[in-house]
């Protein structure tokens, strides 16, 4: 039977009738070796956290790769909200509504005319597509901090991954982009996941991916050669 270690709700047997965003159950044996590998932090069993980095690493698996709200086990789903950097909350129709996938993530209030990743104009399919493409090994993440346990629970992370393709029209850079920040789960009697608030510079991500050469129409074009764009955290 498939097993992943860090991962609930994804191969258990309560799974059976998930329906998956991409036909199937994402496969995360590259991106958990790329974290190992990367990891600054290694934290005893049990601990709160290790157990708050599962629960973000389930929670993200959950988000980008089940279809139906329902099908979310970590979060409450008629009452969970998350917002990003102060802005309104949204529920999980409205994130869906900004685009779902990265969209979300990479809100901004710059001119549409400086947009180098324009999430307007991104569906949460090609988002995750520019994505798993310039991070073909994944983007992992890591708890380096939890400064308060449940029922809220305030930690710091970071995100990491290697540009090995290319994106919007860079070539891969073979260096590693990373990403810091706060995150603020608030949980309920039942441990489920009810708000979220998120607060990092998308502008640390996106650079990282802008280092590389610029590629002409021909050559820049790529999607990714995952079946079932996986690899997030």
């Amino acid at each position: 039977m498939d097993h992943d270690k860090y991962r609930s709700h994804l191969y258990d047997e309560g799974e059976k009738n998930t329906i998956w965003r991409f036909g199937a159950p994402p496969n995360y044996d590259a991106v958990n070796k790329l974290f190992e590998e990367g990891r600054t932090k290694v934290w005893p069993p049990g601990s709160l956290e290790e157990k708050v980095q599962n629960l973000v690493k389930t929670w993200e698996m959950e988000i980008f790769h089940k279809k139906s709200f329902d099908d979310n086990k970590s979060i409450d789903p008629k009452k969970y909200t998350v917002s990003l950097n102060g802005r309104q909350a949204v529920n999980l129709e409205g994130k869906r509504k900004l685009g779902g996938g990265y969209n979300f993530f990479l809100q901004t209030s710059l001119p549409e005319k400086l947009r180098v990743y324009n999430p307007a104009e991104e569906t949460a399919d090609s988002s995750h597509i520019a994505f798993t493409t310039a991070f073909p090994r994944g983007f992992a993440v890591e708890i380096l901090q939890v400064y308060s346990g449940p029922p809220v629970i305030v930690y710091k992370f970071r995100h990491w991954g290697y540009m090995e393709g290319p994106f919007k029209g860079h070539a891969p850079t073979g260096e590693m982009v990373e990403l810091f920040g706060i995150g603020i789960f608030e949980l309920d009697e039942q441990e489920k996941i009810i708000k979220i608030e998120f607060f990092f510079d998308r502008g640390e991500l996106l650079g990282g991916l802008l280092r590389g050469a610029s590629l002409d129409s021909s050559t820049g074009a790529a999607v990714s050669t995952c079946p079932i764009l996986r690899s997030t955290g």
